[in-house]
């Protein structure tokens, strides 16, 4: 019996797909039986230009395969992104034109994994599931120009009730999709398996030392620079007002950095340190060596029903946490994060009030830890899909 997984990202790209995916996978050599055959079909690490790290095509071990597509390269662009993607579809078709599988797992952000997903289950005659990372259709009418989006959100809106209902499970990475979900595919079979803390975060709960910057404290982001965390509307302007009692490092790439560099340098802001993205060991150094781990969503409705997967590693080195954002991802901080101060993003005036109630020390947050580390939650979700064969 053969299982297909499709995921457009995994190890040792840098991002949050190819983090939960890898885990995934891992628990899945676990947790099947010898007569399982585990595929994995995904891309040589592309994620960020800045970030260059190099994986091989093929792997194969008793019982599990890896193939990675080389994609052309590309930019933070929807059409470059786009050209990249059907270059995956296409040799994702081509690779598996000769093949039979009992299930098709996609994960997919930006729904068209998803969709490729559902077009090879359908093919095969396999049985799909779906893990959905983020509401791709939702976020159009905020982050596409009116002329692009009379024609593409119709067209993608088609896609995604092809796409859904031919699933037998679709899981949500976090609780906030529910509701879109339920008022368009009422019969859909739907769980809740989110992200989590990896095993490279427990047990950082450390602090190495005290900041550096002329007695401030060191607020730290690091992840994508894109517009759905719109740092650019943020960062320079709060930077601004904490001037002397703060200093910002942001570590990333995406496609909103030029934005962000702008505004820092047309402000003045001499208190912010932009550094390329960096591997996971450098990155737990530096949060051991910041005082307060920074979290922003842009102001957009759509982003009031996610639940980002950096909030989990950061509650995990034990620091303060200052979050911009609302909806469920505001609810869940301050039902489950000790020392975390929300605020409504994009809002200077609320965030240094945020900052101000913050206790700087380093606080262990165990019952979080247990609650959400991630190994036990795939292990939950392996035998989920497992359970739909």
């Amino acid at each position: 019996m053969k299982i297909l997984i499709l995921s457009f990202y995994y190890y040792p790209d840098l991002c949050a797909g190819s983090f939960r995916c890898t885990a995934l996978v891992e628990q899945f050599r676990r947790s099947v039986d010898s007569d399982v055959e585990i595929e994995v079909i995904t891309t040589r690490p592309n994620r960020y230009a800045s970030f260059q790290v190099d994986a091989v095509e093929f792997e194969k071990k008793e019982g599990f395969s890896i193939r990675r597509i080389a994609l052309p390269s590309h930019r933070s662009g929807m059409l470059d992104q786009a050209k990249a993607f059907f270059h995956f579809a296409k040799e994702v078709n081509r690779l598996v034109k000769q093949r039979d599988y009992a299930l098709v797992f996609a994960t997919s952000s930006r729904l068209m994994t998803a969709v490729l997903g559902a077009w090879v289950a359908r093919k095969k005659k396999a049985i799909l599931y779906l893990d959905i990372r983020d509401l791709f259709v939702d976020t159009l009418n905020e982050v596409l120009p009116v002329q692009i989006r009379f024609w593409s959100k119709p067209v993608f809106s088609f896609l995604e009730r092809w796409t859904f209902i031919q699933a037998k499970r679709i899981n949500f990475v976090s609780k906030g999709f529910f509701e879109y979900f339920s008022a368009r595919y009422s019969c859909a079979n739907v769980s809740w398996f989110t992200n989590g803390i990896d095993t490279a975060f427990l047990g950082k709960q450390i602090a190495i030392s005290p900041s550096q910057h002329n007695n401030s404290v060191t607020i730290l982001y690091a992840g994508n620079i894109g517009e759905g965390q719109g740092l650019h509307s943020i960062v320079p302007f709060l930077a601004k007002e904490l001037e002397g009692r703060a200093h910002f490092k942001v570590i990333g790439d995406g496609g909103r950095i030029a934005p962000l560099l702008a505004a820092l340098k047309e402000n003045h802001c001499s208190c912010v340190e932009v550094l390329p993205p960096m591997n996971r060991d450098q990155l737990i150094d530096e949060y051991q060596k910041a005082d307060i781990l920074f979290l922003h969503l842009n102001d957009y409705d759509a982003f009031r029903k996610v639940l980002p997967s950096k909030l989990f590693e950061y509650a995990a080195m034990g620091k303060p946490i200052l979050a911009g954002v609302s909806g469920y991802c505001a609810d869940f901080i301050k039902a489950e994060i000790r020392n975390a101060a929300v605020f409504k993003p994009c809002n200077v005036t609320e965030a240094v009030m945020a900052f101000s109630t913050l206790n700087l020390e380093t606080q262990p947050r165990n019952s979080f830890i247990k609650k959400y580390a991630r190994a036990p939650i795939m292990k939950a979700m392996v035998d989920d899909i497992l359970s739909c064969l």
